[in-house]
C-alpha cells in the first residue's frame, strides 16, 4: 500500500472536520488500511496470536462505558486485515463529510476484493451494516466483534458457502457527534453516542428510495456492483417496554416475493427465535409497538422515544420528576353516582413501523433479496445489546449456511418472476389480524453517573399479553404491471435516479406508439418540513387513471422493461400514485408542479 493511499485515509479518520469532537478514546488508535477496490494485496505478515488474543473492541476495553470513534473502528479494522489473509478492508464510499466509508470483504480463496472476484466465487454473499443511524451503536461493536471472529479462524464453515460485505459505521458523520443526550432514555453507552441523522441532517434509513445522500448511493452502487443475496441492517430501538431483548423484521411491502417472505416468515426468523431462546434463554420477535385499544399504530423509535407502555409521565420521568404536592388543600370530591358498567377498552395492538422501500429493509426485498432487520432492546444494558445483536447474527448466519441453496434458488426465481400483467400495490396500509402473545415488561430509572441524568433499565420481568396483530400490510391503491415505461429524455433528474439504482433502460432509436398516458384527476403536495426523515421535500400525492391514448413516445425516449430483475423496484419508483417513487419525492416537478397539468409525463405500454 502507497504511502500517499494511507495518508488520505489518516485524513479521513482524523481530519474531518467535527472529528475532534469525538468520545474520550479507550484504545490506541491504529493507522487504517484502505486498498483500492481493484488491488490484489500482498500476502499480509503473519502477526503474532497475541494481537488478537489481546484485541478489544472499545465497548469491550471500557466495561462498556464508551462506543468507538470512526478512528478506533478503522483502527480495529486495520489490525484484522493484517491479521488474517481472509479479511480485506477497502473504501466503497466518501461521506457528506468527506470520510471514507470501510467496507470488509471477509471470504476464503478470493483473488482480491473486488466484486467480480467475490462473485467468481460462487458462494452466497451476505452483507451485515451497522450504525445507519449513529446513536444506535450496537450493530457497530457487533459487527467488529465478529470480524475479530473471523480473524481468529472462527465460522469457517460459514466461509465455505458464504462471503461476508460488513460495513460497521455506515453512517460516520453522524458516529462522531458525540453526546450524552442523543438517545433519550437509552440506557448507554454512557459516555455519549452519535446522532440519528447524516452530516446533512437526513436520515439515510429514509433515503433508499430518493438516494440524496452520498451514503446511500454509495450502498446502491456497493449492491449493484456486489449483488449480495441478504441484506442484514442493525439497529437498537427504543419504543415500548417489552420483554424481548431483540425484535427484528423481514420486508414489509406487499410487493416482496412471495418466495423470499415465506422462506423468512416461516422459517428463517423461526429458526432464529428458537435457537436464542434455547441457547440463551432470551426471547425475540418481530419489532413492533404495543399500541392503543382497537389498532393504534406503533412506529420505530424515532431516537427521542419515550418509556414503553405501563409508565405515565415523560421520558425518564420518577421519582425525581415527580409532581410537587399542591400547595392549598384540594376540593372536597362529589359523592360517587351509579354508573353503567364500563365498555372493555378492548386488546392493545401490536404494530409495526411503514412498509415503503425508503427503509432498508422493505428496499432490499424490492430488489428481490433477503432482507432482515434487527432492533436490539435499548434498556437492556449495553453489553446485553451487543450480545443479542452478535447472537441475531451468529443464528440468522447458521441458518443460512444450513440453507444456501434454497436461498439462492429462491432470489433467482423472484428474478426470473414475469410481473407484467400482475397486480402490484402503489400504497398500503397496516393490516389487523388475529391475536398474538406479546411478552411484555418493565423499565426503571437509573442515573447515568456522567451526568446524573435518567436512563431506563430493563427489569427482568415479562407479562404474556394478547394482543392484535398489526404486523403486516394490505394494498390501498393497486395498479396492473405493464411490459414497458417509456421516460422523456428531458427528465434527467429521474434518469439519473433510475440508474443511480441500478434500473435497466434502453434508449430507443424509433417513436414508439399504442402507448397508456395517466391522466392526472387530483395532484396535492404536502408542506416541507425540514425534518431529517423528509428534508426539503414536500411530498406529492397524485390521483387518476391510466388509459389508451394515440400519444407517441418520440426517438430518444427511455424505455423501462418490466422483464429485469430490479422490475418491482422500477414499478415502485415509476407508478404516478406510488407513495415512494419519483412523484413523491418531487423527481418530475419541472412538470407536475406546473399549475394545471393534467397528464404524467412518463407513458406506459400495457
Amino acid at each position: 500500500m502507497s504511502r500517499s493511499l494511507l495518508a488520505l485515509a489518516i485524513v479521513a479518520a482524523l481530519s474531518v472536520p467535527g472529528a475532534a469532537q469525538q468520545g474520550p478514546p479507550t484504545a490506541p488508535r491504529v493507522a487504517p488500511i484502505i486498498r483500492p477496490p481493484q488491488a490484489a494485496p500482498a500476502a499480509p505478515p503473519p502477526q503474532p496470536a497475541s494481537v488478537l488474543d489481546t484485541l478489544k473492541t472499545v465497548a469491550e476495553s471500557s466495561d462498556y462505558r464508551t462506543t468507538s470513534t470512526y478512528a478506533e473502528v478503522l483502527g480495529f479494522m486495520t489490525i484484522v486485515d493484517n491479521a488474517s489473509p481472509n479479511i480485506r478492508v477497502i473504501s466503497y464510499g466518501t461521506t457528506y463529510e468527506g470520510r471514507m466509508m470501510p467496507l470488509a470483504v471477509v471470504g476464503t480463496g478470493l483473488k482480491d476484493a473486488s466484486a467480480a472476484s467475490v462473485k467468481a466465487s460462487g458462494k452466497l454473499r451476505v452483507h451485515i451494516q451497522g450504525n445507519i443511524h449513529a446513536g444506535e451503536v450496537e450493530g457497530k461493536e457487533a459487527a467488529l466483534v465478529l470480524l475479530r471472529e473471523f480473524a481468529q479462524g472462527k465460522h469457517a464453515d460459514w466461509l465455505e458457502t458464504m462471503v461476508f460485505l460488513i460495513t460497521p459505521i455506515f453512517n460516520a458523520d453522524g458516529n462522531e457527534r458525540f453526546s450524552l443526550t442523543n438517545r433519550g432514555v437509552q440506557n448507554g453507552p454512557i459516555n455519549g453516542q452519535g446522532t440519528r441523522a447524516n452530516g446533512q441532517n437526513i436520515n439515510i434509513n429514509r433515503d433508499f428510495m430518493k438516494l440524496e445522500t452520498p451514503e446511500g448511493r454509495a450502498f446502491a452502487k456497493l449492491w449493484n456492483d456486489y449483488d449480495p443475496y441478504v441484506g442484514m441492517d442493525l439497529h437498537t430501538s427504543d419504543g415500548s417496554a417489552h420483554g424481548y431483548h431483540l425484535t427484528y423484521s423481514p420486508p414489509l411491502n406487499p410487493n416482496t416475493n412471495a418466495g423470499i417472505m415465506s422462506i423468512m416468515k416461516d422459517e428463517w426468523f423461526p429458526f432464529v427465535t428458537k435457537a436464542i431462546r434455547e441457547k440463551y434463554k432470551w426471547e425475540t420477535f418481530y419489532y413492533g409497538n404495543a399500541g392503543n385499544p382497537g389498532g393504534g399504530r406503533g412506529g420505530r423509535g424515532g431516537g427521542q422515544g419515550a418509556p414503553g407502555a405501563g409508565r405515565g409521565g415523560a421520558a425518564g420521568a420518577g421519582a425525581a420528576g415527580a409532581t410537587p404536592p399542591p400547595t392549598t388543600p384540594p376540593p372536597t370530591p362529589p359523592v360517587a353516582q351509579p354508573q353503567a358498567p364500563a365498555v372493555p377498552a378492548g386488546p392493545r395492538a401490536w404494530g409495526t413501523f411503514e412498509h415503503v422501500p425508503r427503509f432498508h429493509n422493505n428496499y432490499v426485498g424490492m430488489r428481490n433479496r433477503f432482507a432482515l432487520l434487527s432492533e436490539a432492546y435499548a434498556y437492556a444494558t449495553f453489553k446485553d445489546r451487543i450480545l443479542a445483536t452478535n447472537y441475531f447474527i451468529e443464528e440468522a448466519m447458521n441458518f443460512a449456511h444450513q440453507n444456501v441453496a434454497k436461498i439462492r434458488t429462491a432470489v433467482d426465481s423472484a428474478d426470473r418472476e414475469a410481473l407484467a400483467g400482475k397486480t402490484h400495490a402503489t400504497r398500503a396500509q397496516i393490516r389487523s389480524g388475529g391475536m398474538i402473545e406479546i411478552l411484555m415488561g418493565e423499565v426503571e430509572d437509573e442515573k447515568n453517573p456522567i451526568n446524573g441524568r435518567n436512563m431506563n433499565r430493563r427489569k427482568d420481568v415479562i407479562k404474556a399479553e394478547q394482543m392484535t396483530d398489526r404486523l403486516w400490510f394490505e394494498p390501498t391503491t393497486t395498479e396492473t404491471v405493464p411490459t414497458e415505461y417509456y421516460i422523456p429524455a428531458s427528465a434527467i433528474k429521474a434518469l439519473e435516479l433510475l440508474r443511480a439504482h441500478g434500473v435497466q433502460m434502453r434508449k430507443t432509436t424509433v417513436a414508439t406508439k399504442g402507448l397508456e398516458q395517466f391522466a392526472i384527476t387530483a395532484n396535492t403536495q404536502r408542506a416541507a418540513t425540514n425534518s431529517i426523515d423528509t428534508g426539503s421535500h414536500g411530498l406529492r400525492t397524485l390521483d387518476g387513471t391510466w388509459a389508451a391514448t394515440d400519444v407517441t413516445a418520440p426517438i430518444g425516449s427511455f424505455a423501462v422493461a418490466m422483464n429485469q430483475k430490479l422490475a418491482r423496484l422500477a414499478f415502485y419508483l415509476l407508478e404516478p400514485k406510488s407513495d415512494d417513487g419519483l412523484t413523491a419525492w418531487n423527481y418530475l416537478d419541472d412538470v407536475l408542479a406546473t399549475e394545471g397539468v393534467k397528464s404524467y409525463p412518463i407513458l406506459r405500454k400495457k
